[in-house]
C-alpha cells in the first residue's frame, strides 16, 4: 500500500511539472489545442456539468443581464454562508452590497439538488503587441450541477435565479425621478429622452390626511395590482393600471402619487406635455421608460387643450373677411410652429391604452387636474383611467393624522372645537397642515391648535361673508338688481 501510494504521488508530482513546463513555454496556440482535447477526453469520465455566466458577452460596453441577476441571487444566498465576501456600493443602491470574493465557492439547493457556484475570473488572451494598458480581467461565475438533473436545472432552476435575481435588484435599487427633455435638446449620439434624479421623497400613506376606510381601499387596489401579472395575462390585457386624482389645490394630489411610488417602489416619470414635439416623440418617450415606474401627467387640464370643447366657427360674411383671417392664422401657426406642442387628444389616448401602451408592463399612468369636468369624457374614461379618485377637503379624520403627526397629539380638548368648525368651513389638507407646523421654538401643541382654530373662523366668516354677496346679487328684489333688468331691457329696445 505505501508503494503504490509512493508510485501516485510521484506520478503526480511529474505530472504538474510537465504541465508547468507546458504552461511557461508551450505557445499559447498549442496549448489551447491540447485543453480543448484534454476537457473532450475528461467529458467522458466525468460526471458533472458546468454553466459559465461572463459578465460582458460580445459588446464589453453592455453587462450581461444573466450575470447581474446570478450575482444579485448570490449576493443574497452567499453572505449567510461564504468566508470570503467583497463589499461594493450597488450601481444603482445607496446600500453596501455584500457578494462572493473571487474564487470563492459556495453551496446552493433546489428541490432536493445540490449545485456548486464559483466566482472566478479569466485573463484576456495575451498578444505580442506592446500596450501601456494593463492586461483585462473578465469576471464570470461558474455553475455546477450532476448531469442526470439536467432538467431540472436548466428547465426550472436558472429561471428561479434570474427571476428572484431581478427581484432583489429592483428592491435594492436606487429609485429615481425622471423628466423629459424638450426633443430638440436631445444629443445626436445619444438619444438621452429621459433626466433623472435620485427619488427620495417621504411621503407615505400612514402620514396622509384621508379617511381611514378610502386609504386602506386605495392601498388594496394598487398592491393587487402589482401581484396581477398571470390575471392580467389571463384576460388579455396589458399589465397597466390607470388613475385619476382631482381635487381642489392643496388637497394633496402630488403628495399621493410620492405615496403610491413609495408603496409599490416604482420609479417615477414626470411627463411634461408641453415640453413633447408631436405625437410620435410621445411615443418615443413611453418607449424609453422601463417596467415598474409611474407615468405621470400633473394638471393636465392645463397642459394642453385636452377638454373637448370644440372651438367655434366665426361665420364671415365677406370673402376678404375670410381671406385676412386664414392669412393672420397662418402667420400665428409660423411663429408657433418651433415652440408649440403639436400632440393631439388621439396621440394620448393611444399613449394611454394604444398598442404602445403594452410595451413594459407593470406601469401605472396617473393624470392630475384640478378641474376634472373640463377634460374631455374620452380621456377619462374607465379603461383608461380605470380608478377616480377624489382628494376633497380635509376631514377631521384627516386633520388627526395631521395632528400625529405635526404635534404627536392624539387627543385633546380643543379637538371638539376644531370638529365643530371643520363641519361648517371648507379647508385643504396643505391649510391645516401649515397652521398645525410650529414657527418658532415657543411654539407649542395648545398655540398650534389655537392658530388652526382662528384660521378656521376667518375662513368661516370670509365664507358667510361672501355667501351673503351672492344672495343679495341674486335677489329680485334689491334695488341694484332691479336697476340692472332696467338698463338690460332699455338696451334691448334701443
Amino acid at each position: 500500500m505505501t508503494e503504490m501510494w509512493a508510485r501516485m504521488g510521484s506520478t503526480i508530482a511529474s505530472f504538474m511539472f510537465v504541465w508547468a513546463i507546458i504552461r511557461q513555454y508551450c505557445p499559447y496556440e498549442l496549448r489551447r489545442f491540447f485543453e480543448k482535447y484534454s476537457h473532450r477526453l475528461m467529458g467522458y469520465f466525468y460526471p458533472y456539468i458546468r454553466i459559465s455566466f461572463h459578465e460582458f458577452t460580445g459588446d464589453r460596453l453592455k453587462r450581461s443581464e444573466a450575470y447581474a441577476a446570478v450575482e444579485a441571487y448570490l449576493s443574497a444566498n452567499s453572505s449567510r454562508s461564504a468566508k470570503r465576501l467583497k463589499a461594493e456600493m450597488g450601481k444603482d443602491s445607496s446600500n453596501l452590497v455584500l457578494s462572493m470574493d473571487e474564487y470563492e465557492r459556495v453551496n446552493d439547493e433546489f428541490r432536493g439538488v445540490k449545485v456548486w457556484w464559483v466566482s472566478s475570473k479569466v485573463s484576456s488572451s495575451p498578444t505580442r503587441s506592446m500596450s501601456y494598458y494593463p492586461e483585462q480581467e473578465k469576471r464570470l461565475y461558474k455553475l455546477t450541477f450532476h448531469r442526470k438533473y439536467r432538467d431540472t436545472i436548466t428547465e426550472s432552476y436558472l429561471d428561479h435565479v434570474v427571476k428572484e435575481g431581478k427581484e432583489i435588484r429592483v428592491k435594492n435599487r436606487q429609485r429615481k425621478l425622471y423628466t423629459n427633455s424638450p426633443g430638440y435638446k436631445w444629443p445626436s449620439y445619444k438619444q438621452t429622452m429621459w433626466s433623472h434624479i435620485v427619488f427620495e421623497h417621504p411621503a407615505t400613506f400612514e402620514t396622509m390626511a384621508m379617511e381611514p376606510g378610502k386609504k386602506k381601499e386605495i392601498i388594496e387596489d394598487l398592491l393587487t395590482f402589482s401581484k396581477s401579472k398571470d390575471f392580467y395575462a389571463k384576460i388579455g390585457k396589458a399589465w397597466k393600471r390607470g388613475y385619476l386624482l382631482y381635487g381642489p389645490p392643496g388637497t394633496g394630489k402630488s403628495t399621493m402619487i410620492a405615496a403610491m411610488a413609495n408603496l409599490l417602489n416604482y420609479d417615477v416619470y414626470d411627463l411634461e406635455l408641453t415640453a413633447v414635439k408631436d405625437n410620435t416623440e410621445l411615443r418615443k418617450l413611453l418607449i424609453e421608460t422601463t417596467s415598474k415606474s409611474m407615468i405621470v401627467i400633473e394638471d393636465i387640464d392645463c397642459s394642453l387643450d385636452l377638454t373637448g370643447q370644440r372651438k367655434k366657427k366665426t361665420e364671415k360674411s365677406s370673402d376678404e373677411e375670410i381671406e385676412k383671417s386664414l392669412k393672420e392664422i397662418a402667420k400665428r401657426e409660423a411663429k408657433e410652429e418651433g415652440s408649440s406642442s403639436k400632440v393631439t387628444l388621439s396621440g394620448l389616448l393611444n399613449f394611454i391604452d394604444g398598442l404602445w401602451s403594452a410595451c413594459g408592463g407593470e406601469r401605472l399612468i396617473v393624470f392630475t387636474t384640478n378641474y376634472v369636468e373640463k377634460l374631455d369624457p374620452a380621456l377619462i374614461r374607465r379603461g383608461r383611467m380605470d380608478k377616480h379618485i377624489e382628494l376633497s377637503y380635509c376631514s377631521f379624520e384627516g386633520f388627526k393624522v395631521l395632528a400625529k403627526n405635526y404635534l404627536n397629539l392624539e387627543m385633546h380638548t380643543m379637538f371638539d372645537t376644531i370638529q365643530r368648525l371643520m363641519e361648517e368651513t371648507k379647508i385643504t389638507p396643505a391649510d391645516v397642515a401649515e397652521n398645525l407646523m410650529p414657527k418658532s421654538p415657543m411654539d407649542d401643541a395648545e398655540k398650534c391648535l389655537s392658530h388652526l382654530i382662528r384660521a378656521l373662523e376667518d375662513a368661516n366668516e370670509e365664507a358667510a361673508k361672501k355667501n351673503d354677496e351672492d344672495v343679495k346679487e341674486n335677489d329680485p328684489t334689491n334695488e341694484d338688481s332691479v336697476q340692472s333688468e332696467v338698463d338690460q331691457e332699455t338696451e334691448k329696445s334701443l
